[in-house]
C-alpha cells in the first residue's frame, strides 16, 4: 500500500551528498535499484537522476524497519530519512557517493512497482524495440538521463549566449503554408476551411526572414521542425533546430558569432577547448580531398586525382572514364596491404552500393611484391608512377574509382570512412570542426529535368559569379556555409538574397513563373518591397549536435520520445486511425490501408 509524503521534504538528490555531509540528517527519495538482504542488515541502492546512493537498514531496535526494507523490490519509489555516515564497508570508487551511506531511521514506500520488462541499467543490451515500447522505463537509465540533461544544458547555454549577443527569442508559427520545394511537408487539414491544409514547418526560414524585414535585427529560436522523409540513424520526422538570423551582416559575421557559441558550449558542457578560428575549406576542396561536403578530418586517407598519371594506360576502366569526361582518383589505406582478398571483395561490393561499377586496387606487400587487379594493363613504368603519385609504400593498400566526378567522390568518400571504421581509427573523444563554404548555388535534377536550389531559393549567389547565371548556372557558387563536426553536418546557413532583381532571376533559373513564385512565396516577396536589410542566418540540428557531444550513434538516444524507422511511436502507437466523426468534420474520407 502506497504511503503519503506528508511531513517529509526531500533535502538532497542522491548524488548531491558526499563525505562533506557526514553527520547530517537528510531525506532522500527515488527508485530502488537493488536490494541486498544479508540477514539482520539490508542494503538498498537508491537511484534518482543524479546517481546512486547506498542506504543501510540495521540495528537491534530497527527490526520492523529492516523487515519493511527487506520487502523492497526494483523500481519501488521510496522516501528515506537517515544520517549520512562514512561507509562501513569498502569504498566504492565507481560511485560519486562511494565513500558514504545513509543509516536509515524512517522508510516510506511511496509507490510499488511490477517487475519491469527489462533491467534499468546503463548500456542496456535489451532490444531497442522493447525499450522504446516502454520508453518511460528506458528513460530511467542513467546513460539516457545524462544525455537528456546534457541536451538541456546545451539549450540553456545557447539561450544565455545568444541573449547576451543581442539576439531576441521569438516564436514563429507551427501551422503555416505548405511550400513543397525540398522535402515533403506534413499536412494538417483545416476544419474551418474544408479542402485546405496547413503545412508543418520544415524550418522557420520564411518567418525569420520576415522578422529581419520587421527590424528585429537578431532573432533566435529553439524550434521544432517537421519533415516527411525516410529515416536513418541521425534523422527523425520531428526534430529541433537552434535557428538564428542576423541583419546587416555578411558571411564572416555569422561565422564569428557561431564559432564563439560552439567554443562556449564545448568548453562548458564537455570541458573541450575549440581552437578558433575553425578551419574553412571550399566545397570544391572538400569534395576533391575527402569526396564529401561533410568531411571527417580526424584522419587522412585523402583522395588523390591520378587522371593525368593513368591517361595513357591500356586499362579500359580508366580509359573509358576519362574519355567520358570523368576522372580516376584513389585513396591510400596505410598499412592495409596485407588485407585478405575476401575483405577486398567486400570493399568492392560496398563501393557498388554507391554507384561504382567496380574498384581497382594495388596491394603493396611488405616484401616489396605488388598484387593488383589491373597490373597486366599497365607497363612497369606506369605502375611505378601510379604508386608514386599515391605516395604508396610497402604495406599500403591503394584503391581506385573511375567514373563521373559525382560517382567517384561518393564512392571514395564513403569508402575512406568504411575503412577508417574497420581500422578503428575514428576517435569519439576527438572533435574536429571545419566550415565548408562556397557551395554550388544549384544542382541539376534528372528527375525534374531542371536546376534545383542546393539549399533553398533565397540563398545569395557570390557576386562575382552572377555573370554566369544565364549561360552556365551550374558554375555559380553560393554564399552558403555548413559547420561540420567529425564528418557530420551539424549546422548550415547562408547569406540571403535581398535584392528584388536577383530573387526574380533565381526563381527564373529554378523554372518558376512569376505567378508560381508569388503563389508560394508572395507574402515574402511583398514584404521585400518595403525596405529589406541585408541578412543572413544559420540553423543547427540540436539533436545531431548533442548526439555527437554524448558520443552516441543515434539521435534517438538524445531525444526523450523518438519515432522508429517507419515514423511511428511504439509507446503511444501513433500514428493511429481517428473516428469517422472527426474525418467528417474535416471533409475527409477514410481510405483503405491497401
Amino acid at each position: 500500500m502506497a504511503e503519503s509524503m506528508k511531513g517529509l521534504k526531500r533535502t538532497h538528490r542522491c548524488a548531491e551528498l558526499s563525505s562533506v555531509n557526514t553527520g547530517e540528517k537528510v531525506t532522500v527519495m527515488g527508485w530502488v535499484q537493488k536490494n541486498r538482504n544479508k540477514g539482520g542488515i539490508v542494503f538498498v541502492d537508491l537511484r534518482d537522476r543524479s546517481g546512486i546512493l547506498q542506504i543501510v537498514f540495521e540495528g537491534e531496535d530497527k527490526a520492523e524497519l529492516i523487515e519493511k526494507a527487506a520487502k523492497l523490490r526494483s523500481e519501488f519509489v521510496i522516501a528515506v530519512v537517515g544520517n549520512v555516515e562514512a561507509r562501513s564497508g569498502a569504498v566504492n570508487e565507481n560511485l560519486a557517493t562511494g565513500e558514504i551511506e545513509i543509516r536509515a531511521e524512517e522508510l516510506r514506500i511511496l509507490s510499488e512497482s511490477e517487475t519491469p520488462p527489462f533491467p534499468i541499467e546503463e548500456n542496456s543490451k535489451t532490444k531497442e524495440e522493447l525499450r522504446l515500447k516502454y520508453r518511460y522505463l528506458d528513460l530511467r537509465r542513467p546513460d539516457l538521463q545524462r544525455n537528456l540533461m546534457m541536451r538541456s544544458k546545451v539549450a540553456t547555454l545557447t539561450r544565455q549566449f545568444l541573449s547576451e549577443e543581442g539576439f531576441l527569442e521569438i516564436e514563429t508559427p507551427v501551422l503555416g503554408k505548405s511550400t513543397p520545394e525540398g522535402a515533403r511537408d506534413y499536412l494538417v487539414p483545416s476544419r474551418i476551411h474544408p479542402g485546405s491544409f496547413y503545412g508543418l514547418p520544415q524550418s522557420p526560414q520564411l518567418f525569420k526572414q520576415l522578422l529581419m524585414c520587421s527590424g528585429y535585427d537578431r532573432y533566435f529560436q529553439i524550434a521544432k521542425c517537421f519533415r516527411d522523409e525516410d529515416l536513418r540513424a541521425d534523422r527523425q520526422p520531428e526534430f529541433t533546430q537552434i535557428d538564428m538570423e542576423l541583419s546587416f551582416v555578411d558571411v564572416d559575421d555569422v561565422i564569428d558569432v557561431n564559432e564563439r557559441l560552439l567554443a562556449k558550449l564545448f568548453k562548458e558542457v564537455l570541458d573541450v577547448e575549440v581552437t578558433l578560428p575553425i578551419p574553412r575549406m571550399t566545397w570544391q576542396e572538400a569534395m576533391d580531398r575527402y569526396g564529401s561536403d561533410k568531411p571527417d578530418t580526424r584522419f587522412g586517407m585523402e583522395l588523390t586525382d591520378v587522371t593525368d598519371t593513368v591517361k595513357d594506360c591500356e586499362f579500359v576502366v580508366f580509359k573509358g572514364a576519362i574519355e567520358n569526361g570523368g576522372t580516376v582518383r584513389g585513396i591510400n589505406a596505410k598499412g592495409q596491404g596485407g588485407m585478405p582478398r575476401k575483405k577486398i571483395d567486400k570493399l568492392v561490393d560496398f563501393a557498388k552500393d554507391f554507384g561504382a561499377k567496380g574498384l581497382a586496387y594495388i596491394a603493396l606487400q611488405t616484401d616489396g611484391t605488388v598484387k593488383s587487379s589491373f597490373a597486366k594493363f599497365m607497363t612497369e613504368g606506369q605502375m611505378q608512377n601510379l604508386i608514386q603519385a599515391m605516395a604508396g609504400e610497402p604495406g599500403d593498400l591503394l584503391l581506385f574509382a573511375a567514373d563521373k566526378n559525382k560517382v567517384v567522390w561518393d564512392v571514395l568518400g564513403n569508402l575512406r570512412l568504411e575503412i577508417a571504421k574497420q581500422m578503428e581509427i575514428l576517435n569519439k573523444d576527438e572533435y574536429k570542426f571545419v566550415w565548408v563554404t562556397e557551395f554550388p548555388l544549384l544542382e541539376w535534377s534528372d528527375e525534374q529535368n531542371r536546376f534545383m536550389a542546393m539549399h533553398h531559393p533565397f540563398t545569395m549567389p557570390m557576386e562575382e559569379d552572377l555573370k554566369y547565371i544565364d549561360d552556365d548556372p551550374g558554375r555559380v557558387r553560393a554564399k552558403a556555409y555548413d559547420i561540420v563536426l567529425n564528418g557530420n553536418e551539424i549546422g548550415g546557413g547562408s547569406v540571403r538574397i535581398f535584392q528584388n532583381d536577383i530573387q526574380e532571376k533565381m526563381f527564373e533559373v529554378l523554372g518558376f513563373t512569376k505567378e508560381q513564385a508569388y503563389e508560394q512565396f508572395g507574402f515574402l516577396l511583398d514584404a521585400f518591397k518595403y525596405g529589406v536589410p541585408p541578412h543572413a542566418g544559420l540553423a543547427y540540428g540540436l539533436d545531431r549536435m548533442v548526439m555527437l557531444m554524448a558520443k552516441e550513434d543515434s539521435i534517438r538516444d538524445v531525444m526523450a520520445f523518438p519515432k522508429v524507422k517507419d515514423a511511428s511511436c511504439l509507446m503511444t502507437e501513433a500514428p493511429s486511425e481517428v473516428d469517422d466523426k472527426q474525418l467528417e468534420e474535416l471533409g475527409l474520407e477514410k481510405c483503405s490501408a491497401e
